[in-house]
């Protein structure tokens, strides 16, 4: 799974990315906010770890053209401007969560894993990996990202976004997509599944050979090239 870190200390960013890389995360970092904007948007970005102070834009800036362009993606603020100002500005620009410097790594990665964790994050919003869906407006991106669906395409994705990491079976997923029994002549999921496929990018619904499906968390997928 990849995290952006967008922070212009060279020694912070290197401390960054060395501890969490130990944890299994692959990082990238953007020293610019112009960098950070432009690598933010990026469908294999699951969270952005954001600094204030920046030499061309203020981070807050950043955030609120993430924003402007649709992006979901987590935002965790990281900076020594710790005033309540700042900090609420933040929050209402869309961040998810800040973190003052100095700071502690073990609280750093305890607020990316629960930013991470699979699961509603607000009112009729799934989330798993870069994958945001909205159950009542039935909208969907993808590392920030907007995805056209169908219904049956929205209520398949709902199915793996519903239940991350674990391998669905054909039968699990034409109950929980077509709300119908298990018909071995029926390839619907297979067509489906592979729409799905086309739409959100490739790698990310794995196959499990003799088991099923799922979808992949780690953000190695190719996103489908523009029209």
């Amino acid at each position: 799974m990849k995290l952006l870190v967008v922070e212009d200390e060279a020694r912070i960013a290197a401390f960054l990315e060395k501890g969490l890389t130990a944890y299994g995360y692959a990082v990238e970092w953007a020293s610019t906010g112009a960098e950070g904007l432009r690598l933010g948007v990026a469908p294999d970005v699951a969270l952005v770890i954001l600094d204030l102070k920046l030499p061309d834009l203020d981070g807050l800036e950043v955030l609120a053209g993430l924003r402007e362009r649709g992006s979901m993606v987590p935002v965790l603020i990281l900076s020594a401007r710790g005033q309540l100002d700042d900090r609420v500005r933040g929050l209402d620009l869309g961040a998810d969560d800040y973190l003052p410097k100095p700071f502690a790594f073990s609280e750093l990665l305890a607020r990316v894993r629960a930013r991470l964790r699979p699961g509603p994050i607000g009112a009729g919003i799934l989330r798993a990996g870069a994958v945001y869906l909205d159950v009542l407006t039935r909208a969907v991106t993808v590392g920030g990202r907007t995805v056209s669906l169908s219904d049956r395409e929205f209520a398949l994705l709902r199915a793996f976004v519903s239940h991350p990491r674990q391998v669905l079976s054909r039968r699990d997923l034409l109950a929980m997509a077509w709300d119908m029994d298990f018909d071995p002549q029926t390839n619907l999921v297979d067509v489906y599944v592979g729409y799905l496929r086309r739409k959100l990018g490739d790698g990310m619904i794995e196959t499990v050979r003799g088991a099923g499906y799922r979808l992949r968390l780690d953000g190695s997928f190719t996103a489908p090239a523009a029209p």
